[in-house]
């Protein structure tokens, strides 16, 4: 087909585009080995790429939880939640998650992303304000888009610079959207600062707690809990596919605040539930992330050796970061891209992460670490690193 039969759709050429400024993703084929390891085009790799931070996701535990609820569930949901989809399952998991997180209530989602694109647009619309940090996860900013408010960003982190926002700002609602820990520096929100602010100016909070819950605070019930937060104006939010090893989302808070999401957020509404089968291996995890405690122990250990180990080539450097998520930064996209084909030819998977996903000039390698790498895991990925020197 010739340019001028292409017309405005040129797809071939976008895509060319993207293979210059070197922005075109890859997708693999996988199939696990065990927690540390995956089998990519009958390669053994060793992975720092994905998010199951305890090592969780085969876990046995859950396993036999998934057996025996397929047996007794079945694999569909059949329908959306306020249709036929929410089973006991499904009920016991949200009051578990409840209990688990210290709020009043709980509400389940099939997906992260779903759950704030339409958790947003439910809390805020025409007339009123939303407030972002500058690097938000895209599912926050794009509920944010679609909620028609009044978007203001303020800078990363910033608790000053939102707090000028806000005592400017004359919307008839003030909505702050913030990640707890962010997913591509690993660094934690103010927090504190974030719900005092939200009190102050009568606005509410939504947390997305997508990398700290099963990882941060007392028993793994998250970032708000870690720094002891409560309060009306907190509605909490956490993804259940990264440390709970599983998949879905939900969210927490004031029970009139949650009954209102469950009335008016069209991802919850109309999308169809999460198989209840997922629901009974979810309150497994749950389980084993209060009992195992080790788990959040060796993450901090790995945290450790990684930090006191690490040598980089002249002009990176690693982000400041105490939790699982610690990211190389290096720059350009080209540098980020043979940096990771290295480390590939080493057989470790460390992804290159690049814009749009972060700011153009901050291409980096985003290391991610789980309780299932041992200490001769880490070892090997430092010596790999060295070796880029």
């Amino acid at each position: 087909m010739t340019p001028e039969q292409h017309g405005a759709w040129d797809f071939d050429a976008e895509l060319r585009a993207l293979d210059a400024a070197q922005l075109r993703r890859r997708r693999r084929v996988v199939e696990s080995y065990d927690a540390a390891h995956l089998c990519v085009d009958g390669r053994r790799m060793l992975c720092f790429c994905g998010n199951d931070y305890l090592g969780l996701a085969q876990h046995p535990k859950l396993l036999d939880a998934a057996r025996d609820a397929v047996a007794r569930w079945g694999v569909g949901a059949t329908a959306s939640p306020l249709v036929c989809g929410h089973s006991r399952a499904h009920e016991q998991l949200e009051q578990e998650l409840a209990r688990f997180v210290g709020m009043p209530r709980a509400l389940l989602f099939h997906a992260g992303f779903p759950a704030n694109t339409g958790l947003v647009p439910a809390l805020a619309g025409r007339g009123d304000a939303v407030f972002s940090d500058a690097l938000n996860h895209a599912c926050l900013i794009d509920g944010a888009r679609l909620s028609r408010a009044e978007l203001q960003v303020y800078r990363h982190a910033d608790a000053a610079d939102l707090a000028r926002r806000l005592q400017s700002s004359r919307a008839r609602r003030k909505l702050i959207l913030s990640d707890a820990v962010f997913s591509m520096d690993g660094d934690v929100a103010p927090l504190r600062e974030l719900l005092r602010l939200a009190e102050r100016h009568d606005a509410m909070l939504l947390l997305d707690d997508a990398h700290g819950f099963g990882v941060l605070g007392p028993a793994g019930a998250g970032s708000a809990a870690a720094f002891g937060l409560r309060s009306p104006r907190l509605l909490y939010m956490a993804t259940l596919g990264k440390a709970a090893g599983v998949a879905g989302a939900f969210v927490a808070g004031d029970a009139a605040a949650l009954e209102f999401l469950m009335q008016r957020t069209r991802s919850y509404i109309f999308a169809t539930a999460a198989p209840a089968l997922l629901a009974e291996v979810l309150r497994a995890s749950l389980r084993v992330i209060a009992d195992e405690e080790w788990r959040r122990r060796r993450l901090r250990e790995l945290v450790t050796q990684l930090r006191d180990g690490v040598r980089l080539p002249p002009g990176w450097r690693l982000g400041s970061s105490s939790t699982p998520v610690q990211p190389v930064l290096i720059g350009g996209n080209d540098a980020a891209l043979r940096a990771m084909q290295q480390l590939w030819d080493e057989g470790l998977w460390v992804p290159a992460i690049r814009p749009p996903t972060v700011p153009p000039g901050s291409a980096r390698l985003r290391l991610s670490l789980s309780a299932a790498h041992s200490a001769q895991d880490l070892q090997r990925l430092l010596q790999a690193l060295a070796g880029l020197c």
